[in-house]
C-alpha cells in the first residue's frame, strides 16, 4: 500500500491561511509534538516495548492524534441507508483522519457486498490519499452482542473478513446469543473465541499485516457477560483490544424527536432472557451518553483494567439513519432484494425528516488515537497501544497526558504505558488541555468545567471472572478549569503506595453529573441518565481516556 500523503493540517506545503480554526489548532499541537511535515511521515510507528522496559520509568514518543470512527455503515448493509460516498464525504467534512465501514455480516454482505464495496474503498484511496480508509464487519459474536472487526489493507483484506464472516459470524451460522432454550450457549462461547483466535493467527502468519477488533455497545441488550468480555480479551489480546465506551445513535433522545421513551443509544432495552442475570436494571442505560460499564467508577471496565490488563475504550457513530436527514431508501427493482444484489437500492431525497437516532462521523463523536506517523498501520499500532481518549460535542481541541517521577525532565508515559517506580516514590500527572477553537455542528462553542482523576488498585487476575466490581477504584482528584481557555497544563501530584495501579482521566462541560452509581463516596459528581425522551446529546458532553499503569516494584 502506497504511504498516504499528509493531512492539510500536517503538510507544510498549505498555508495557515487555507486551514479553518481546527486545523491551525492542530497543527499547533503537532508542532509541539515535533511531528510537523516530514517528522510525520517518516517517523517510526511506534517505540519497541524493550525499548521502553530498558529505560527505568519508561521514555514514550512525542505523539499527534489523528481522529476517527471505528463503526459506520452504509448501503452495503441490510439496515442502513447512505452511500459510501456520502458518508465518506460527511467524515472529510466533520475533520476525521480514518474511518472504518463495518457492515452488518449477512450472506448476501459476504458473497457480494463486501466484494462491491471494497472496490469503491479502493477507488477512494487512490482518490483521496490523505483520507485512512479501513473496510471491516461488524461481527455478531456468537452467544453475545456485535463487535468491530478491520485489517490493514492489503491483498487479502476483504478475504479475511469475509472468510471470517462466514465461518464464525453468530447469525450467519444459527449460534444464537445465549440463554434460549434451543441454543448451545457452551459451544456458541467457545467459538467466540475460536473465531478472535483465527484472526490473531491470520496476522501471525502474515496473511494479512494487521487485525483488530472492538466489542460494540457492550451493554445495550446485557448480553456481553463479564466473563465472555475477559475470555474474548484474554483470547488474544493483540487482536482484541477494547469496547466502545459509548455507543453510537447518540441523537435517539433528542426532545420531540423519537418519542417518550427514547434513551441516547437506543438503550431502551430491558433485561430478557438472553440477558446475563448479574447486570442490575440500571446497566441498561446510558450515563452522559456513555455506557454503564464505562461511565459507572468502579464498574466493569474499572474490573477489567484492575487486573492489571490495558483494555481500551471508544466511541462512534454507528451511522445508519442521521437525525433531521432528509434521505430515504430508495425501492427494490421487481426481483431483487439484499441477498441477491449485496446492497441496498440507493437513497432518495425527500427533503422532509426522516427517522434516525444518529450522527454523521465525527459530526457528535471522536476517538483520538495517538501516533508517530501519518498511515494505517501508525493507526491501528496507536489503538493497540491504548494511546486513546475520546470526546463528545467536539469538547476540546487536543489532550495530552504524561505521567512520571516528580523531578524527571523526560517524557515519562502516556495513555495505555506502564511507569515502573518504588514504593513511595512522588509521581506528577501532567494533562496539557487544548480548549475548543471553534463551534460544533449545533453552533455550540464547548466549554470544559472539569477534569477528573480516577485511581484504581491492581490486584492481578480475578477468581470470579463474573465480578464486575472494582471496590478500591474511585476519583482522587477534580480539577474545576471553568472559564480557562487557549492550551495549558494541569500538575497533579500522585504518591505510589504499597501497591500497583493505574490512573485514568474524565470531564464534561458540567452541565449534567451528581453522585456516581456506586456512590458519591467513589464518584461525587458522575454522569447520570437523562430522562427517557429528554436526552439533548450536546447539553451532556464528555471526554474520557484510557488509563496508564504504575507497577510499583515489590507489589
Amino acid at each position: 500500500m502506497t504511504e498516504q500523503q499528509l493531512p492539510s493540517w500536517a503538510d507544510p506545503s498549505v498555508s495557515p491561511a487555507d486551514l479553518d480554526p481546527q486545523g491551525v489548532s492542530r497543527r499547533q499541537l503537532l508542532r509541539r509534538a515535533g511531528l510537523f511535515g516530514a517528522a510525520f511521515a517518516l517517523g517510526p510507528t511506534a517505540v519497541p516495548a524493550a525499548a521502553s522496559e530498558q529505560r527505568y520509568g519508561g521514555d514514550d514518543p512525542y505523539l499527534a492524534y489523528l481522529v476517527g470512527d471505528h463503526h459506520i455503515h452504509t448501503v452495503y448493509s441490510h439496515d442502513a441507508k447512505y452511500t459510501f460516498s456520502q458518508l465518506a464525504t460527511a467524515g472529510a467534512r466533520y475533520g476525521l483522519d480514518w474511518m472504518v465501514f463495518n457492515e452488518h455480516s449477512n450472506f448476501g454482505h459476504a458473497n457480494l457486498g463486501a466484494q462491491m464495496e471494497h472496490e469503491e474503498i479502493l477507488k477512494a484511496r487512490a482518490e483521496n490519499p490523505r483520507q485512512l480508509i479501513f473496510q471491516g464487519l461488524e461481527w455478531y459474536i456468537p452467544a453475545a452482542e456485535h463487535c468491530t472487526v478491520f485489517a490493514a489493507p492489503g491483498p487479502h483484506e476483504v478475504d479475511l473478513l469475509t472468510r471470517f464472516e462466514l465461518a464464525y459470524d453468530g447469525k450467519l451460522l444459527g449460534y444464537d446469543k445465549g440463554g434460549a432454550a434451543d441454543a448451545d450457549t457452551a459451544r456458541n462461547e467457545a467459538h467466540a473465541v475460536k473465531a478472535i483466535q483465527w484472526l490473531a493467527e491470520q496476522r501471525r502468519n502474515g496473511y494479512v499485516d494487521d487485525v483488530l477488533v472492538l466489542a460494540n455497545h457492550p451493554l445495550r441488550l446485557g448480553i456481553d457477560s463479564p466473563h465472555e468480555m475477559r475470555n474474548w480479551r484474554d483470547a488474544a489480546p493483540e487482536i482484541m483490544v477494547g469496547m466502545e465506551g459509548a455507543p453510537g445513535a447518540q441523537g435517539a433522545a433528542i426532545p420531540g424527536w423519537r418519542g417518550t421513551t427514547s434513551i441516547r443509544g437506543e438503550y431502551e432495552n430491558k433485561p430478557s432472557a438472553q440477558s446475563w442475570a448479574g447486570y442490575p436494571a440500571d446497566a441498561y442505560l446510558t450515563y452522559g451518553g456513555f455506557d454503564w460499564a464505562t461511565a459507572t467508577v468502579g464498574g466493569l471496565w474499572d474490573a477489567m483494567l484492575a487486573e492489571g490488563k490495558l483494555f481500551s475504550v471508544t466511541t462512534n457513530s454507528d451511522a445508519h439513519r442521521v437525525v433531521f436527514d432528509t434521505w430515504k431508501n430508495g425501492d427494490w427493482p421487481a426481483g431483487q432484494n439484499f441477498d441477491n444484489t449485496g446492497k441496498l437500492p440507493d437513497p432518495v431525497n425527500t427533503d422532509t425528516p426522516q427517522p434516525g437516532s444518529d450522527f454523521w462521523p465525527g459530526q457528535f463523536s471522536r476517538t483520538h488515537v495517538g501516533v508517530t506517523r501519518y498511515g494505517y498501520r501508525a493507526v491501528m499500532a496507536g489503538l493497540r497501544a491504548g494511546r486513546v481518549w475520546l470526546d463528545h460535542g467536539h469538547l476540546l481541541d487536543g489532550l495530552e497526558v504524561r505521567l512520571k517521577r516528580e523531578y524527571d525532565h523526560g517524557r515519562g508515559v502516556t495513555l495505555g504505558g506502564r511507569l515502573r517506580v518504588r514504593k513511595g516514590e512522588k509521581l506528577a500527572l501532567d494533562v496539557t488541555v487544548t480548549t475548543t477553537s471553534r463551534p460544533n455542528a449545533q453552533g455550540i462553542l464547548p466549554e470544559l468545567a472539569h477534569v477528573d482523576v480516577i485511581r484504581g488498585a491492581v490486584r492481578g487476575p480475578v477468581t470470579d471472572r463474573d465480578t464486575w466490581r472494582a471496590p478500591d477504584t474511585k476519583v482522587v482528584r477534580s480539577k474545576d478549569v471553568s472559564g480557562r481557555e487557549g492550551t495549558y497544563t494541569l500538575r497533579i501530584p500522585l504518591t505510589a503506595g504499597d501497591e500497583s495501579f493505574y490512573v485514568r482521566l474524565r470531564g464534561s462541560d458540567g452541565n449534567r453529573n451528581a453522585a456516581g452509581y456506586l456512590g458519591a463516596s467513589v464518584d461525587p459528581h458522575g454522569p447520570i441518565p437523562h430522562a427517557p425522551g429528554d436526552g439533548d446529546p450536546w447539553a451532556d458532553t464528555w471526554f474520557y481516556s484510557n488509563p496508564i499503569f504504575v507497577d510499583v516494584a515489590g507489589a
